[in-house]
């Protein structure tokens, strides 16, 4: 069996880490003389005695974690966490179920950025801005797993991006430590630098401090309704870029900074850079035709096709209006997702990379069957695992979408908002297709049993699907 014992202690760590930065909100409820900050304490009190209990009944001993242990862990963190995350939301918003407030954490901590609170302007200050945090704690969560937990649990393609163990040369960082307190003062100042930018666009501190840290976590939660709608074109302007900077690689960040060498995706960039052009380009058409001016058109286009992209989520129109084009293309765009080691979610452009060429491959042979073409990527071999283990993958994704449709379907939820709030959930886009649960809706309507299968399927695509699913299988327990 596995130790149970290093899984106990890491997650018992992990949920007091949660548990205070719920001190943050309940501060600046106090500060702002608001009267639900004493609201708080039950959810900051119930976690805090349950993660000091995982330590003290699992101390001692070495904390060693072999495989199956690395497996449990990380995904048994992804669903702990947000039954802790979503107690101020039950506490502060006396309306809101367990159902509700579940769906509302991992939305957060998935960086997926739907929702099923309606009112948001409304809210108290706290509740907003422990929606944000949970999204900026989950982006540099997903950045640390991206780069240090997948590549070694060998999920879908991610062992390519395994650094060489063997030569510290090939490192962008020697050190774990090291490397996490580097990601983790990018992600910080980009988080500050997007804030700058907001306010000096027009939004309020709150506001800009708020829609900052879910830029740069490409999560999507914001603090109005209208989402990017009731703010200035200005601001939709720095979001867009900042939506692209949290959707770029990370270590790729590192390595300019440092000027050290090492393998880092960077070929992903230029592609997604690619993808937002053209596909901007093709949705501001749309929105010309719709009635939009130019510079608005263009706008719209580019920031509706970066925030699928990147699976953040924001809206600055509701696309839908534009007609079915527009619609089809953003369903198209949710798997295609930003580069690999970043915030985003989806696809990831590097698969699509390595089964492109796979693709190119596989004609080259058919037209000259006795050729053989080495498969490489930014100079790196590709071995065969590496394929079928993308292949297995989109598979997989594809083979999941269906079953959560079927799924949702048979809750009573019509055919769009099934397929495309399956698809938006295990891509961790956020919006999806249709009245209910488009840009311009929330998944407030659905019935409580859709939200508890979106809210797995969310999980289970930030997981990257095959590091729960591996553990379905028998062998998995096995010694």
């Amino acid at each position: 069996m596995p130790a149970f014992r290093p899984i106990v202690f890491i997650g018992g760590i992990l949920v007091l880490v949660l548990t205070a930065t719920m001190a943050i909100p309940a501060l600046v409820e106090l500060a702002l003389g608001a009267d639900h900050a004493h609201e708080y304490l039950p959810g900051i009190a119930v976690p805090a005695f349950l993660g000091i209990t995982a330590l003290l009944a699992s101390r001692g001993g070495p904390l060693k974690l072999g495989l199956r242990e690395a497996y449990l862990l990380t995904s048994g963190v992804w669903f702990v966490l947000p039954l802790v995350a979503a107690l101020p939301f039950m506490w502060t918003l006396p309306n809101l179920s367990l159902t509700d407030a579940y769906f509302e954490a991992v939305s957060g901590l998935t960086t997926t950025g739907s929702t099923v609170i309606v009112g948001l302007h409304d809210l108290p200050p706290g509740v907003l801005l422990w929606r944000s945090l949970l999204q900026w704690v989950g982006g540099i969560g997903i950045v640390v797993m991206a780069v240090a937990v997948l590549p070694l649990l060998r999920v879908g393609g991610m062992q390519l991006m395994k650094r060489e163990s063997s030569d510290t040369s090939d490192k962008i960082l020697a050190r774990p430590r090291e490397l996490a307190t580097w990601l983790l003062g990018i992600y910080v100042a980009l988080t500050v630098m997007a804030a700058a930018g907001f306010e000096l666009a027009g939004m309020t501190g709150f506001d800009a401090v708020n829609h900052a840290m879910t830029t740069v976590s490409t999560g999507g939660y914001s603090t109005e309704d209208s989402s990017f709608g009731g703010f200035s074109p200005a601001a939709q302007w720095v979001a867009i870029v900042f939506m692209l900077a949290g959707a770029a690689p990370f270590l790729f960040y590192v390595q300019m900074l440092r000027g050290t060498s090492g393998f880092v995706p960077w070929s992903q960039i230029p592609p997604m850079l690619g993808v937002v052009a053209i596909a901007g380009g093709l949705l501001a058409w749309t929105a010309l035709q719709s009635g939009h001016d130019l510079p608005d058109a263009i706008r719209h286009g580019l920031f509706t096709v970066t925030s699928i992209i990147t699976t953040t989520g924001f809206a600055s129109h509701d696309w839908q209006t534009w007609g079915p084009f527009a619609a089809a293309l953003a369903l198209i765009l949710t798997f295609c997702g930003g580069c690999t080691g970043s915030t985003s979610g989806a696809v990831k452009i590097f698969r699509w990379q390595v089964l492109f060429r796979r693709f190119r491959i596989t004609v080259q042979e058919l037209i000259r069957p006795h050729r053989v073409v080495a498969q490489v990527y930014q100079g790196r071999a590709v071995g065969p695992e590496v394929v079928q283990s993308v292949t297995g993958f989109m598979l997989l994704l594809g083979g999941t979408t269906a079953l959560t449709t079927l799924a949702l379907a048979a809750t009573g939820v019509d055919l769009v908002t099934a397929f495309s709030g399956a698809a938006t959930a295990i891509t961790n886009v956020g919006p999806a297709l249709g009245p209910i649960a488009g840009p311009a809706g929330t998944f407030a309507t659905l019935p409580d049993a859709a939200k508890w299968i979106l809210s797995v399927a969310m999980l289970l695509g930030r997981l990257e699907l095959l590091t729960v699913l591996v553990m379905l299988d028998p062998d998995f327990w096995r010694k």
